[in-house]
């Protein structure tokens, strides 16, 4: 479907809610389930599309296509903490359900915890991508290339296998485990690494996160450009409910419009829907950097496999450095220098070492009072998911409303 096919506001049909109180004690599909654990105990658990569009036809207006949408799965503790945990992926929501070997991922975790979790598919992506643009899929043999961009080796494998010597020392993946390098390169969601991508995703999301409908508390988790895409966020939410960011190895950052310390944007010399810009750094008004500096807090992290000379080290140091100037409270945890963590890789919640990693996030919600539970009154109200339709909404951020 083209650009130019006509834009209608979106109302969609309430989504019907999975209502279970269940205790999970069966081994995982596959991996050690390890030592015996507190059972996840769910109040509920199921899922919703928010946002998008309708397409009409201009050839026929009874003909519609439904895009350019997200989509959220939830689980929701029986007695649940009041933040909520939603978890931003760049290359699959999987990274987050499950350890590279197949052992507990950061999902299961923190249910444990009693968080209410969230996976989040932005649109065009996983379980939302139907968009309302038209766009091209070309295979590319890029396999080996995830090897390297994962920081599980310095260089892409010469052979289909990566041998003994091609990985880090040390890195935290199961080498000698084929079937766990196969499943986690083939895991991955087609990517939309653009500009114009970042503004209809951060849209849609912003509009999630003012709904209500992830909570009132909201943390979120990313990885790789999910990070950059949790700030844009913020800047553009109009309601309170974003409370704090972690990102992991987030590529591309944010900074105020009109400070001498912020870089250049991009795009000043190249299309800034385009590829080019897919990274950043994207400056927004002051105003709107401002809300960054106003969550309980944020924390940039990065695995030990990441120099101080990596442009995007340099950039979260300065992110951090200016979400601070405006009375923010934001860091750079380095799991190496500054955890003892050793071996990293690019998604270090799906390390085999991701129970230290959970540790250190557990120390963050604690230290931003984030770790509190919701009381019997407040429950449905902090985390009321699916219980019927938003307000209609429409405002300068598009014309779809909310479901």
């Amino acid at each position: 479907m083209s650009r130019s096919a006509k834009l209608t506001s979106w109302i969609a049909p309430a989504g019907a809610i999975l209502l279970l109180a269940a205790t999970t004690g069966s081994a995982l599909a596959h991996g050690d389930r390890g030592p015996s654990k507190k059972p996840i105990t769910l109040d509920r658990t199921g899922g919703f599309v928010i946002g998008g569009k309708i397409a009409v036809n201009p050839n026929n207006a009874n003909r519609t296509l439904s895009c350019d949408h997200g989509y959220i799965e939830y689980f929701i503790p029986s007695k649940p903490r009041k933040t909520s945990l939603v978890m931003w992926h760049s290359s699959s929501a999987q990274v987050w359900q499950n350890r590279w070997d197949g052992g507990e991922g950061y999902k299961d975790m923190f249910l444990r915890r009693d968080y209410p979790v969230y996976l989040w598919d932005g649109p065009w992506v996983g379980r939302a991508n139907w968009g309302c643009a038209s766009h091209t899929y070309t295979p590319s043999y890029v396999d080996q290339q995830n090897f390297a961009s994962w920081v599980f080796g310095p260089a892409a494998p010469a052979g289909q296998l990566p041998t003994a010597s091609e990985w880090y020392p040390g890195v935290q993946f199961p080498t000698n485990n084929t079937q766990a390098w196969l499943d986690a390169t083939r895991s991955r969601y087609l990517e939309f690494d653009r500009g114009d991508n970042i503004q209809l995703q951060t849209d849609v999301a912003a509009y999630a996160a003012d709904s209500g409908r992830l909570g009132k508390s909201i943390v979120y988790l990313t990885n790789s450009a999910g990070g950059l895409r949790a700030m844009v966020t913020t800047t553009k939410a109009k309601k309170k409910n974003i409370a704090g960011i972690v990102t992991y190895e987030s590529i591309g950052y944010v900074f105020p419009i009109g400070d001498p310390e912020s870089p250049a944007p991009c795009g000043q010399t190249t299309d800034p829907n385009g590829p080019a810009c897919a990274f950043g750094p994207i400056l927004v008004p002051l105003e709107d950097f401002k809300k960054l500096a106003k969550l309980k807090k944020i924390q940039f992290v990065w695995g030990d496999n990441r120099p101080e000379t990596y442009a995007y080290v340099i950039q979260s140091r300065l992110a951090a450095k200016l979400i601070n100037k405006y009375g923010g409270n934001a860091e750079v945890l380095k799991l190496g220098d500054d955890a003892g963590l050793k071996g990293s890789t690019h998604i270090p919640f799906a390390d085999m070492d991701n129970e230290k990693v959970a540790a250190l996030l557990d120390k963050f919600l604690k230290q931003a009072k984030l770790d509190g539970y919701a009381s019997n009154n407040d429950h449905d109200d902090d985390h009321g998911h699916g219980h019927g339709h938003d307000n209609d909404w429409d405002d300068d951020r598009g014309d779809w409303r909310g479901h």
